[in-house]
């Protein structure tokens, strides 16, 4: 019998609001192994879009596993290791495949007698794009975890939920976290080198949106916000090519800009959808920060600070 914590027993769902930043992507992926994670899973779901960091959340959750395929390319000895026998692989007890790369190489029975044997051998195996394999296994992940704007944590029984499951709630999703960085990171740019302010901000994450977080009270009025709002609405109207420089930049249109998620964006500015400034620079008493927030996508009849993270994922 598959021992698990009584927390674990018992989970349905959790989510975690997904982080852009390579960094904080890795540093959730290790707190949630910590917290959902048995030492008796053996096969590991990973279900979401290109793009949405799942490499990055595996890399926190499993520190030090070789990916079959990593920002530069594909590892063509981790792909083709499905057709070794298991026993020539030494002590090696933890497996990964991305889906779309092992189908463009070698044959589905092939994956799915690989997987199956992994298994049976007491070997993990973690699988990117899990729901492509599911078809075709007869079998759900032992926890399946889904990453779009949410990362969602689900622990499978005979009654549910299947891959598709987390993917149809996630992949949705994943276009709004796409734009918003891209805003952020096009916001950024104006106000430090078309408005020479210093850095004095943190970055922070919302529903559709991103904050930057201010130890004191900026001295930013209504007219300010107006304005800015304005200029990154032009650069956006350009539709100017954004792309991936290297590991802590990117390229927006000729620009180079730092950012700590560089593949985490949209393709060119022009698809940033309704970007908007709330007009008001917000203070957290909680925290004692003050917020500065910018959103993306449809805009809520009702829009106020206290209803961006309001649960209505499921």
């Amino acid at each position: 019998m598959i021992k698990r914590t009584f927390t674990q027993e018992f989970l349905l769902y959790s989510m975690y609001l997904a982080p852009r930043g390579n960094d904080r992507l890795m540093m959730l992926g290790e707190e949630i192994s910590h917290r959902h994670l048995s030492i008796y899973d053996r096969l590991i779901g990973i279900v979401g879009d290109a793009g949405s960091g799942k490499s990055s959340l595996i890399k926190g959750m499993f520190p030090g596993l070789e990916l079959s395929n990593h920002d530069h390319g594909i590892n063509p000895g981790k792909i083709m290791q499905i057709r070794d026998p298991i026993d020539s692989m030494g002590d090696a007890v933890t497996f990964h495949m991305d889906m779309r790369f092992q189908t463009a190489f070698t044959q589905m029975h092939e994956i799915v007698t690989f997987v199956r044997t992994a298994l049976v051998k007491g070997k993990r195996v973690i699988i990117e794009h899990f729901d492509l394999l599911y078809p075709y296994m007869d079998m759900n992940a032992e926890i399946l975890v889904g990453i779009g704007e949410e990362i969602i944590i689900a622990r499978p029984t005979v009654f549910g939920p299947s891959p598709k499951d987390i993917y149809d709630i996630v992949y949705p999703s994943v276009k709004y976290r796409k734009m918003a960085h891209t805003a952020e990171d096009i916001a950024m740019h104006v106000i430090m080198n078309e408005y020479r302010m210093p850095r004095t901000w943190e970055t922070d994450d919302v529903r559709k949106g991103f904050v930057m977080t201010f130890k004191n009270p900026p001295n930013v009025r209504e007219a300010e916000l107006i304005a800015l709002e304005a200029r990154v609405k032009e650069i956006i109207d350009e539709d100017l090519p954004v792309s991936y420089a290297d590991e802590e930049h990117i390229k927006i249109g000729d620009n180079l800009q730092k950012c700590a998620g560089p593949r985490i964006h949209v393709r060119s500015t022009g698809e940033v959808e309704n970007f908007r400034f709330l007009k008001e620079v917000f203070h957290d008493p909680m925290r004692g920060e003050y917020l500065l927030v910018g959103l993306v996508g449809e805009q809520d009849s009702e829009e106020k600070l206290s209803n961006l993270n309001k649960l209505n994922a499921f």
